[in-house]
């Protein structure tokens, strides 16, 4: 598996050389870790950096050095990694979800109303309470939360929290009242108010599209609010290795917020952006995906669709009803023909498309949709479905066709894995987050976290991607274990394989000469640890365009 790189040390030619060297910089003393231009691992000593922040050279050990370099980092014998791309993220949530309530670590009711009431104390001024992070699964309630829970410690205030996926929000009443919302108020399409048992009251938990309902009234960000959101975003990414993300949901406010960043000099990772509407796509883009921008920064790719809600607050479509709420089977937020158009919209202007479907209904939807649009629309599409959690095993052969990529999280599963088995019962979970079966299908794979809904940390979602355990090393053995993939697999999906799927191929993702010099400096090799040292790595440095970025404290 591993592979010299004698053919990237001939790159190091004379025409290289003749460049003045006072423009180069030389990192050596590495243990380095890439991609190579076949798909397989390769290893490295030493890269030189041109002045432009780009590789200009890889040297193995025995190389000869350029001479005459004036500037020269001593790796002091760490390994370097190409810099982590996490293919799925809400970049402006991340930020926005260290300046609010955040849940995610609460294990029980108790926990979080007592966390509620704390943040409300210490933040007095504040017109409404917002957060995010909850989750009725982990904190074993078997049940939604109500408003009633909430009203008993903040009544004074709206308060608004969103689940850990962000496909249910819960209320207090007041917040309710502001909105508008009565037992008259009706269910939108692909949404769902649960009501108190037996009648029509809300009882406080608003899934998918009836969230629209309170977040019409909640008071939008200020461009200063998104400025510092967008900050907090970078110091968190870049400070888990991670150079580049996909940015699936992408506002008209956040486009602007990501370019004021870039024109003030302050981006300093890497976006794919892809719009949250037609409309976006439309206003961002005009004819077609943005040129990129900012030394391969930012760029518009596409546009982000939702076919379908979460399998956490049974909003994912399936085939068959849940196995745990037999009378239901999620809720389509698209028709089929709505899908179609927008997808041919998109297409027809060249733009990318990302596809959220969770549910083997879902799925199956989007891969006969890009089945039927294919004779339509030839040329190298790349169409996505994010997620891909539940799969029809006979659906998971269509992956392969026309190079349809699956841009999957594998902390989803270390998470879901109990509420998966609840949802669906044991003998449905056959292609259930089926990460091997998809690729050996022929789609291209691409890791993210899908943050803040996942911590943004590539390497336990490496971790989980080859051992199917979570952080406790449960189960043993694995979930589902013949659904892993190699180490060599997840590497390239968290790197190369997301430079892919976002069309930057060639720009970024690998520490090949040509692309730019993003990289990690990090503590030990993850093809020479076990899943649960991998969890631990310690990030000493993160680069970006041949720039040291971040530095561990």
């Amino acid at each position: 598996m591993i592979r010299s790189l004698a053919s990237m040390a001939a790159v190091v030619t004379a025409s290289m050389l003749a460049v003045p060297a006072s423009a180069d910089t030389l990192v050596d003393n590495v243990q380095g870790v890439t991609i190579d231009e076949a798909g397989k691992v390769a290893r490295f000593d030493a890269l030189v950096i041109a002045d432009d922040g780009r590789v200009r050279a890889l040297f193995r050990q025995g190389d000869d050095r350029p001479e005459g370099i004036e500037y020269r980092v001593d790796g002091k014998g760490r390994v370097m990694l190409p810099g982590m791309i996490d293919s799925h993220v809400h970049v402006m949530g991340i930020g926005f979800g260290q300046l609010t309530l955040d849940l995610s670590n609460t294990n029980s009711l108790e926990e979080a109303l007592a966390a509620i009431a704390r943040f409300a104390e210490e933040n007095p001024g504040r017109p409404w309470i917002l957060g995010r992070g909850w989750n009725q699964e982990k904190w074993g309630l078997r049940r939604f939360p109500t408003a009633a829970e909430l009203d008993a410690i903040v009544a004074d205030r709206p308060v608004w929290l969103s689940r850990v996926d962000g496909h249910a929000s819960w209320a207090n009443s007041l917040a309710m009242e502001r909105a508008g919302i009565t037992a008259a108020t009706q269910d939108p399409s692909g949404g769902r108010i649960i009501r108190k048992a037996g009648s029509r009251e809300p009882a406080g938990v608003f899934v998918d599209a009836a969230e629209t309902l309170v977040n019409a009234v909640v008071p939008a960000p200020r461009p200063a609010d998104r400025d510092v959101a967008l900050r907090k975003a970078q110091d968190l990414l870049l400070a888990n290795g991670i150079t580049a993300v996909a940015d699936m949901g992408t506002s008209i406010e956040d486009w602007q917020t990501f370019r004021r960043a870039g024109d003030n000099g302050t981006l300093k990772m890497r976006i794919m952006a892809y719009a949250d509407s037609a409309q976006s796509m439309e206003i961002i883009g005009g004819p077609g995906p943005t040129p990129w921008l900012y030394d391969d920064r930012l760029r518009l790719n596409g546009i982000k669709l939702y076919l379908d809600g979460a399998l956490g607050s049974r909003g994912a479509t399936l085939k068959q009803p849940y196995h745990d709420e037999p009378t239901h089977k999620g809720l389509p937020l698209l028709s089929p023909a709505q899908l179609r158009n927008l997808m041919s919209r998109a297409a027809m202007d060249n733009f990318q498309v990302a596809i959220h479907a969770i549910g083997d209904a879902a799925n199956s939807e989007v891969l006969n949709a890009v089945e039927e649009l294919s004779l339509s629309y030839s040329g190298d599409r790349r169409w996505r479905i994010e997620h891909a959690q539940i799969v029809d095993p006979a659906d998971i052969a269509l992956f392969g066709h026309h190079g349809i990529i699956a841009s999957m999280q594998p902390l989803h599963q270390t998470s879901d894995r109990l509420m998966a088995e609840a949802r669906l019962g044991p003998e449905r979970l056959d292609g259930a987050y089926a990460w091997h079966s998809i690729a050996e299908a022929g789609a291209p794979l691409a890791f993210g976290s899908d943050a803040p809904v996942e911590p943004a940390d590539a390497f336990a979602g490496f971790a989980a991607a080859i051992s199917r355990t979570d952080a406790k090393g449960e189960p043993f053995g694995g979930w589902l274990p013949q659904e892993s993939v190699t180490r060599e697999a997840a590497l390239a999906a968290f790197t190369s394989g997301g430079a892919y799927a976002g069309f930057a191929e060639g720009r970024f993702g690998r520490l090949l000469p040509g692309e730019r010099a993003d990289f990690i400096l990090v503590d030990r090799d993850p093809f020479l640890s076990s899943p649960q040292d991998i969890r631990s790595t310690t990030i000493f440095e993160t680069w970006v365009n041949g720039e040291r970025i971040h530095v561990a404290k």
